[in-house]
């Protein structure tokens, strides 16, 4: 809740919340690169602990994908019970979350405008309108925008113009002209490259 460029200064690092104006010269974490607060640019930040910086990593990870305490905490244990990578695992948990594929696939702006848009029901989820953003897809999954959804100024537009030159990830592929995605395969390697360290979330977790 609140300002969201002031949770990107907090972290000292773009946590690209507010689309556009992430990638613009008006970024608040340019323009005032220094943690809010009352005492601005002369607040002291002193060195921190090895449980500071893992709660700083979680924080980030909260923050990228706009998720409460209590939902990140359900993915951290849901990964640890699965064989395999713990860390490769949750990181794939929060991709796959359907207003993450929706953003990752250019049909918005932002995560947070994603996930306005799923629970106002502009998608449809293999042919049925779905309003839940933190559906979880698999292999295989459609995801469209409905069709009289497409005619709306916003996505013709607004996103149209941004998927002619939209680049989505490895595994996901994008229809342009049908205005769907679909999940090619289980995000890997590469793809679970974020701007956190899930390694540090497992351990602050785990104390």
């Amino acid at each position: 809740m609140g300002p969201a460029c002031r949770l990107c200064r907090r972290e000292n690092q773009k946590l690209f919340l507010r689309g556009d104006k992430c990638n613009s010269a008006k970024c608040p974490l340019i323009r005032r690169g220094f943690p809010p607060g009352i005492h601005g640019p002369d607040a002291r930040t002193g060195r921190m602990t090895g449980y500071g910086i893992q709660l700083r990593e979680k924080q980030k990870a909260k923050r990228i994908y706009g998720i409460l305490e209590r939902q990140f905490r359900n993915y951290f244990n849901k990964a640890v019970r699965k064989k395999g990578d713990t860390t490769q695992e949750i990181v794939r948990s929060l991709e796959r979350r359907l207003d993450n594929v929706v953003f990752r696939l250019g049909f918005s702006r932002s995560r947070k405008e994603a996930r306005i848009l799923v629970g106002h029901g502009h998608f449809n989820l293999n042919g049925q309108k779905v309003n839940i953003p933190s559906h979880s897809l698999k292999v295989g999954d459609t995801v469209e925008v409905i069709e009289r959804k497409q005619e709306t100024p916003f996505f013709k537009d607004v996103i149209a113009v941004r998927l002619e030159k939209q680049q989505v990830p490895s595994w996901l592929s994008l229809d342009v002209k049908k205005w769907q995605g679909k999940v090619l395969r289980m995000p890997e390697g590469e793809d679970l490259k974020q701007g956190f360290d899930p390694k540090l979330i497992i351990e602050y977790y785990s104390r």
